[in-house]
């Protein structure tokens, strides 16, 4: 099993920045991407952001150029740096890890792995 810890969530005003955590632990074979989701009340949960094990980055179009997502590969963490805060990035924040684990007896199997999520309150 692979297990994620959030960590960073809060509420900050309109323009204030935050930094979200997320470290993945378990019986980890290989990562092959991570990344965060949000759901905001009434709405479906959407991705914000996903790194690739080679580093290969997407982002959602409304938080491109605010939110910068970065790996550890040696720790199997990843950090979301949240800056220029919009009441609209109001949501629950969700980790969402991807990869290979080792069920034992030399046996590996494919995992898809959530977070508990971490609230962010943008107030305006």
């Amino acid at each position: 099993q692979v297990h994620l810890v959030e960590s960073g969530g809060g509420l900050v005003q309109a323009g204030g920045s935050l930094r979200l955590s997320c470290a993945a632990s378990g019986s980890i074979f290989s990562i092959s991407a991570m990344g965060w989701y949000r759901q905001a009340p009434g709405k479906q949960r959407e991705l914000v952001a996903r790194i690739t094990s080679d580093g290969r980055t997407n982002y959602a179009d409304s938080v491109k150029g605010r939110f910068t997502l970065s790996r550890d590969n040696a720790k199997n963490t990843v950090y979301l740096q949240i800056n220029s805060l919009k009441p609209e990035d109001t949501a629950l924040y969700y980790c969402n890890a991807e990869g290979t684990y080792d069920r034992g007896s030399y046996s590996l199997a494919d995992f898809r792995s959530w977070g508990q999520g971490t609230q962010v309150t943008v107030s305006s």
